[in-house]
């Protein structure tokens, strides 16, 4: 059987009373009268993951993530709905759930293996390992009722890595504890990855969905809006986000230029040479949103010969030419455009905002085409442009989203060697010293 979880119209109901004295009248009525309003913390959730899979899972605060994990879990049962897990799991929903405060670390890893089925004897192979990782020293013979938050999160994550699950499930769990132990956190879980661990992994960080998991679902007012590949669900709910941020800004806000510089590089021999026409994108590989008050008509690329191109050489210059319609008179505006891998990852991202320049103000259904010289300090590579088109409320800070293209055209990045450099993702510039030391 290839399943490793499988959810079938799963769905959890509170009861929720105005007040506490309501509960009794409603067990009490001989009519049954009801007392409660129902609020559905999930509803008819679907999805099933495949061994091997990481799943990441999204939304915001009280969307019911944490909810369907715990029920996953078998820490709260369904209203509604059946939950299939094959395998062993080990989760780290709250850091320090399931241990008993007056008993020391040692004594609650025991405990920890017991509930998972493990003998003791099985658990004394497992301890070295697992007090080694947690690295809290003569702490572990404490009751772990003295532990701070950090020594929580150590020996929790250890217990749960050591004991060798077939799903491992956490909840936010590694943003408690030092920055090397969460570095550690993470090798360790790439390594589960690689040898087929299933893994459901709960983050508002969109970035480390898109970098770590093969999937993600999001869940929004405990309903399941999308279910698919992470890089496309994490972008469909950073739209979310941006238009509500549109909704929730006041745009009646003074913008503040008195500081930002309005000098840019002499554009006076660049020939506009991208398109001054609405180019329709492919709904299949890009996604646009935006409150409609800016219109990105097409964008290009030039070399330094201003001919358009779609294969970049790493570490050369090169034009991005941005063509937008506006809609409604503007006092200014922000062009952005990014350049992100295949898996929907962010590499490069430019901004005029961000750079000191600001652009001046704009007229209803004038058409602006803003040129700007960029270097690609890149490894080879197959990636996407994305561009947007903004207004700044707080200049770096707040913007509302007028227009934006996620994945409007591929791009190619071929390899050239850099003068004098050091590459990674990133190329950048570096010496080097050699000293030959004579023998002692």
């Amino acid at each position: 059987m290839n399943t490793a979880i499988k959810v079938s119209h799963l769905t959890k109901i509170y009861k929720l009373y105005d007040k506490p004295i309501d509960r009794l009248k409603e067990s009490l009525h001989p009519l049954k009268k009801k007392y409660h309003k129902e609020f559905y913390a999930l509803s008819d959730i679907n999805f099933e993951i495949k061994k091997g899979e990481t799943v990441g899972i999204i939304g915001k605060n009280g969307a019911g993530k944490s909810t369907l994990l715990k029920i996953i879990t078998g820490v709260l049962t369904p209203s509604s709905g059946h939950v299939h897990v094959n395998g062993r799991i080990a989760s780290l929903l709250e850091l320090g759930a399931g241990f008993n405060p007056e008993y020391t670390g040692v004594e609650n890893i025991y405990l920890q293996g017991t509930l998972m089925g493990y003998s003791h004897k099985e658990m004394e192979a497992k301890v070295d390992d697992i007090l080694a990782f947690a690295d809290i020293g003569d702490f572990v013979y404490q009751p772990v009722k003295m532990y701070s938050s950090g020594m929580f999160a150590r020996l929790a994550f250890a217990v749960a890595i050591n004991v060798d699950p077939d799903v491992l499930i956490v909840d936010e769990a590694l943003s408690v504890g030092d920055i090397l132990f969460q570095v550690k956190c993470m090798t360790r879980m790439r390594a589960m990855m690689e040898a087929g661990v299933t893994i459901l992994f709960v983050s508002h960080d969109t970035h480390s969905i898109k970098t770590l998991c093969n999937k993600a679902i999001w869940i929004h007012n405990g309903i399941m809006l999308e279910y698919g590949a992470a890089g496309s669900v994490a972008n469909k709910y950073i739209e979310m986000q941006h238009l509500q941020m549109n909704d929730e800004l006041d745009i009646g806000i003074q913008i503040d230029t008195s500081e930002i510089s309005h000098d840019a590089f002499d554009d006076a021999n660049i020939p506009i040479i991208v398109g001054i026409k609405l180019k329709e994108i492919n709904p299949q590989v890009s996604q646009r949103y935006g409150d409609g008050r800016a219109t990105i008509l097409d964008a290009i690329i030039l070399d330094s010969n201003f001919k358009p191109t779609q294969e970049l050489l790493s570490n050369h210059e090169y034009f991005v030419q941005i063509a937008v319609k506006f809609n409604i008179a503007l006092p200014t505006f922000v062009i952005g455009f990014s350049l992100s891998s295949l898996d929907g990852v962010q590499q490069l991202t430019w901004t005029n905002a961000q750079d000191g320049i600001l652009f001046p103000s704009v007229k209803q259904n004038e058409t602006t085409v803003v040129t700007t010289k960029i270097k690609v300090p890149i490894t080879a590579g197959t990636y996407t442009l994305s561009i947007g088109v903004e207004l700044p409320i707080n200049l770096n800070q707040q913007h509302q989203f007028l227009d934006v293209i996620m994945n409007f055209i591929p791009l190619k990045v071929n390899f050239a060697s850099p003068e004098k450099g050091f590459s990674a993702m990133f190329y950048t510039q570096g010496e080097y010293s050699l000293k030959t030391l004579s023998k002692q």
